[in-house]
């Protein structure tokens, strides 16, 4: 069975989806219905814009988003899903593909959540870090016992798990993991603190738009973030998707779920190719490439 990933924030790369543009007339008119959708010109700053032009919140989500559905869209007959998945932000490319949203709802949502959280982040400067080499469970006991805001973000795959919360918890944190036997803790250059409590002026702002959105039956299951669990009913993935901005994402647990669900073969549909290697991780000898086009 054939499960579609696709990525999220830090997939990013100068000149992404120029291939896709100049290609495929298809690309051409989703990337120039964005351009109109988000009043601005997106394309110009995914084809010319710099590394730290690419690491504005604001643009760095619809830009995946952007890849990845349009991606998805130009396989054509060749993209058939027996279930589908994404990382964080690429759970909405996911639901676009799946045909949960619409091209032009998905985007919307995604430039709303991309400002909102941009907002948060201002509130309260705040941060994230990966954990390597240690178990998932000593990394929560050890995050248990410190008094600022600091927590789990994103299981990613066995021994490696990100943590989010406010600058002084994460140096806490990362000092009492790195005496705790942690191999490495690396400090990410983002934003803010994703997918922890500090994210919840933008799940407010989050939550109004969903509700005025038409969410529709989807072509196959979609195992979200917040569970890892394989979802089909329209309003359930509504309120997972408000609850993914201040909770974790479970990955390796979606992951290790598509496999018992016969998952047996993993594309990656968007930029770069981090999920392939993370599924790897979960299981080593499951088939996972990357569906990128340009």
């Amino acid at each position: 069975m054939k499960a579609y990933v696709f990525p999220g924030q830090g997939a990013q790369y100068p000149g992404m989806g120029i291939d896709l543009y100049k290609k495929f007339s298809l690309g051409r008119e989703l990337f120039e219905k964005a351009n109109n959708i988000l009043k601005f010109k997106i394309t110009e700053t995914m084809f010319n814009g710099t590394d730290e032009d690419l690491k504005q919140t604001q643009v760095t989500q619809p830009a995946i988003f952007l890849h990845s559905v349009i991606c998805s869209r130009v396989l054509g007959a060749t993209f058939k899903p027996d279930m589908v998945a994404g990382h964080s932000l690429g759970e909405f490319s996911a639901l676009v593909a799946n045909k949960v949203l619409s091209f032009e709802d998905g985007l919307r949502l995604v430039s709303k959540r991309a400002q909102a959280m941009q907002k948060a982040c201002e509130i309260q400067p705040s941060t994230m870090a990966a954990v390597l080499g240690m178990d998932d469970n000593d990394v929560e006991l050890v995050l248990k016992g410190i008094d600022e805001i600091v927590v789990p973000a994103n299981y990613n795959s066995p021994g490696q798990l990100v943590i989010s919360g406010s600058i002084e918890g994460v140096k806490i944190a990362g000092e009492k993991l790195t005496e705790a036997g942690a191999k490495r803790v690396i400090p990410l250059k983002v934003g803010g603190a994703f997918h922890s409590p500090l994210m919840e002026p933008a799940g407010a702002e989050l939550a109004e738009a969903i509700s005025m959105t038409k969410f529709h039956q989807g072509i196959c299951p979609v195992y979200q973030n917040v569970t890892g669990q394989s979802v089909t009913d329209p309003e359930i993935i509504k309120k997972n998707l408000i609850k993914q901005l201040t909770s974790p994402v479970r990955w390796t647990q979606t992951c290790k779920n598509m496999i018992a669900d016969g998952a047996n073969e993993f594309i990656e549909v968007g930029p770069g190719q981090v999920l392939q290697g993370l599924v790897k991780k979960v299981k080593r000898d499951v088939k996972a490439y990357s569906a990128e086009l340009d």
